[in-house]
């Protein structure tokens, strides 16, 4: 579980070291860019290595018609992680699509995964998402919305998420459990 944690933390850590220390960021320059990507390459290489060795430790049982719910709310996930919302007309005025995304992905997974190597993993990065999108709005208060866009968009957006959804679901399944019932 030590690398699970340690993969946690250094999303979170090099996600967030430009806005809780924007002078060390900006002193390294261009180089601190490679540096925070390599950072985020490392973490998801811990995450999931530490995710794949933990012992299955139950913390709950996730009833199984959640697994329904679970597969609706990743298709929004999919959707505001999309340029969509920024693009089109219906959510052009929400700050952070991309983070709203990403917290539904996260608390969606804990809807199905009830062991403890979940909770740290998905509860620890749905804990990081929310202090993001805290730390952003604290750090830039003055944002203002996109131009609306048209409908259209929203609609190519939602049917790309659809069938990102099938393709995602598909490797999910060659790969760990299928996320589709039955």
């Amino acid at each position: 579980m030590i690398w699970l944690i340690l993969g946690v933390l250094l999303w979170s850590s090099a996600h967030l070291f430009k806005r809780l220390a924007p002078e060390a960021r900006a002193n390294m320059g261009d180089k601190g860019k490679g540096l925070v990507a390599l950072a985020l390459l490392v973490s998801v290489v811990l995450m999931v290595i530490g995710y794949r060795a933990a012992d299955y430790i139950a913390v709950y049982e996730p009833p199984y018609f959640l697994r329904h719910l679970n597969n609706l709310l990743m298709l929004f996930a999919l959707y505001f992680t999309s340029p969509g919302p920024s693009k089109g007309a219906l959510f052009y005025k929400m700050r952070h699509p991309m983070l709203t995304g990403f917290k539904i992905w996260a608390a969606a997974h804990l809807l199905v995964n009830g062991d403890l190597a979940s909770l740290i993993l998905f509860g620890g990065l749905l804990a990081w998402a929310v202090i993001e999108v805290i730390t952003i709005n604290k750090s830039e208060p003055d944002w203002r919305p996109n131009e609306k866009g048209p409908i259209a968009k929203d609609a190519m957006f939602f049917v790309a998420s659809i069938v990102l959804l099938g393709v995602i679901g598909y490797i999910h399944g060659l790969i760990g459990p299928s996320p589709f019932p039955g």
